[in-house]
């Protein structure tokens, strides 16, 4: 019960938010099978996809940075509705089109105005959170998200083949329900905080990037989340690309019980490591997701063809994954004024969709030149420069921010 009780004495407004992270993901039956869309139903080769994928990322970026300033200037959660309205309509159009290049295009544009939500959200529950309470404020958001995720991926690997406009609508009405509940029950947009740190005071009027000069760790921090999140998406790009090669159609089936069993994981994993990891610091939370991470998916190289041991290696990659999650989400705000965390959060997801896109064509063009095989050794060359630049980050963090280790070495909350 211990592992349920830690979620008990957060603000009614962060519950609220958990049950439309339930319902969003219970309908996301379209991000995950993306690139097998691609692949399958419009015969786009590996290389021609990453393009996209890449292009759609480079108009991303700017609404990214413009989602951190509305983030830090204007009422989070209007901008997180008007942004989810758009989202909805996008979806439901998409479902109702014929399957072409222009709904992947609408598909896109909703991708841009969730995109553009991002920072508020994050910005939110860190609001509604102390310092001491975040990472289980976080945590939780996390595990709603996961606890859609269960089924969502399976059931639409089955209507890929012949309902895949259905698959479409279903994630436009979940959008729409979870907004609903931000609507009519998010009236509280932040609480008292018990105890305010030193890093986290109001700096008002002053330039984000003259801050993050000042604490450079988080430069390096945006440098692992750069590298990592190149890494992390070969989970959505070369993973599927591998498994519709080895599997052709059934690829999508596949791949889906893996997302499915990714998702299951994580609801179990969740509350475990949040109650156990509390005492690891959240820096220490990422260099061990992130190794973990490395090795779950990097082992896809030496099992090709060997079913029970996809499951096994995306649990470890799901391990990593939690760790990194918890680590990730309550680093920032720990270490920033609040008055900059939608910007540096910007910053930090325009650094990692720009390493992400970029690696997801260099790893396009290895696959069809050289084979997954070659592409494979990439993810995990840079899955070494990810680890090397953590440990980095672990050496600076406790030498910039050593108020937060002072206060219980290796008792300091994660």
């Amino acid at each position: 019960m211990k592992f349920i009780q830690q979620y008990k004495n957060l603000s009614k407004e962060i519950y609220v938010l958990f049950f439309g992270r339930v319902v969003t993901s219970m309908g996301s039956l379209i991000w995950p099978l993306l690139t097998l869309i691609l692949k399958n139903k419009l015969g786009y080769n590996a290389t021609t996809i990453a393009t996209i994928t890449m292009a759609m990322s480079i108009l991303q970026f700017p609404m990214l940075l413009l989602g951190g300033k509305l983030a830090d200037t204007m009422n989070r959660k209007k901008i997180i509705v008007c942004c989810d309205m758009v989202t909805v309509i996008s979806y439901i159009i998409c479902g109702l089109l014929p399957l072409s290049g222009y709904s992947i295009a609408l598909f896109y544009l909703a991708g841009v105005f969730a995109t553009i939500e991002g920072p508020s959200y994050d910005a939110l529950v860190a609001d509604l959170s102390d310092s001491e309470s975040r990472e289980k404020a976080y945590s939780l958001q996390y595990l709603g998200m996961n606890l859609g995720l269960v089924l969502s991926p399976t059931i639409a690997g089955f209507l890929f083949e012949n309902y895949l406009g259905l698959a479409f609508i279903i994630t436009g009405i979940a959008t729409f329900s979870s907004t609903l509940l931000i609507i009519l029950f998010v009236k509280q947009l932040r609480v008292e905080k018990k105890k305010v740190s030193k890093y986290e005071e109001k700096r008002e009027n002053e330039h984000v990037f003259k801050i993050l000069w000042e604490r450079r760790p988080i430069l390096i921090y945006a440098l692992v989340a750069g590298f990592g999140g190149l890494v992390y998406a070969q989970f959505n790009y070369l993973l599927p690309l591998n498994m519709e090669t080895l599997y052709g159609a059934k690829g999508a089936a596949i791949f889906g019980m893996l997302t499915s069993t990714n998702a299951l994981v994580v609801i179990i994993a969740t509350p475990i490591i949040t109650t156990f990891a509390g005492r690891i610091i959240d820096v220490r939370k990422i260099l061990i997701g992130e190794s973990l991470i490395i090795l779950g998916l990097f082992g896809y190289r030496f099992v090709q063809g060997i079913m029970p041991l996809y499951f096994v290696l995306m649990v470890i990659f799901t391990v990593g994954e939690v760790f990194n999650t918890l680590g990730n989400q309550p680093y920032m705000t720990r270490r920033m004024p609040s008055t900059h965390w939608g910007r540096v959060n910007s910053f930090i997801y325009t650094v990692s969709g720009a390493f992400s896109a970029w690696g997801n064509i260099l790893i396009g063009k290895i696959v069809d030149n050289s084979g997954y095989d070659r592409a494979w050794l990439a993810v995990g060359a840079f899955g070494v420069a990810t680890i090397v630049l953590a440990v980095t980050l672990n050496i600076m963090d406790k030498k910039q921010f050593y108020l937060l280790y002072e206060k219980k070495e290796g008792k300091v909350e994660g």
